[in-house]
């Protein structure tokens, strides 16, 4: 994909106070400009694709779904660019950007700094990682060589991670069924496999599972 003369942004944070200042960072650059914004996954999937957006910008704790699974949603279903922005300075957070296929991981604390030189370097399709994300990649590699292992896969599968989450949010399987567009039965046998596939019973051990995944905040 070619470098637009202006790059078309979505901003999508669960907090209007958070984008508002995003905002003003990035619509102050002559070769930026924030299109759409949204205040949860869901919304910022559907409208990266209506507004035809170059690049979204993702909070990686947002409702119904989370910045890394919009993340999976938008790679698969455009060419969209992604960026993660989190508070989180936490290597699990940031390896599960990378595996999602989001172009950089931004910290909140370092975005008045960091996130236009990051908007800049995901349209020239070049990695942006703050300097303690490329120590922990570094290291992880090298641990990695030593071992001579693999980063375990996770179990549950990119449709089941959503529908943990939204169990986990307190939605019946009805309401599931309608934000995701499937079934109620296909609800309920994803939810057997997910309890198979944790070896976990109840809502509460989902919950639990959901917040230490990071898909939902405690």
């Amino acid at each position: 994909m070619a470098t637009p003369l202006k790059t078309r942004v979505l901003l999508a944070d669960d907090h209007a106070v958070v984008r508002s200042g995003l905002r003003s960072v990035l619509d102050a650059e002559p070769d930026i400009e924030v299109v759409a914004e949204a205040q949860d996954g869901m919304e910022a999937v559907s409208r990266a694709l209506d507004e035809r957006v170059d690049l979204a910008i993702l909070d990686v704790s947002m409702p119904r779904m989370t910045g890394l699974q919009a993340t999976v949603e938008l790679r698969r279903r455009s060419d969209v660019r992604v960026l993660i922005l989190s508070v989180h300075d936490n290597e699990q957070y940031f390896f599960e950007a990378l595996r999602a296929g989001a172009s950089g991981y931004v910290l909140k604390s370092a975005a008045n700094r960091d996130l236009v030189d990051a908007c800049r370097a995901a349209m020239r399709g070049e990695p942006f990682l703050y300097p303690r994300a490329i120590v922990a990649l570094v290291r992880e590699y090298l641990e990695q060589a030593r071992r001579g292992e693999a980063v375990p896969a996770d179990p549950l599968t990119p449709r089941e991670l959503q529908v943990v989450k939204l169990i986990a949010e307190g939605h019946t399987s009805d309401g599931i069924a309608t934000a995701l567009v499937i079934s109620r039965k296909t609800v309920d046998h994803h939810r057997a496999n997910i309890l198979a596939k944790l070896e976990m019973r109840s809502v509460a051990d989902l919950t639990r599972y959901a917040i230490r995944r990071g898909l939902i905040e405690p």
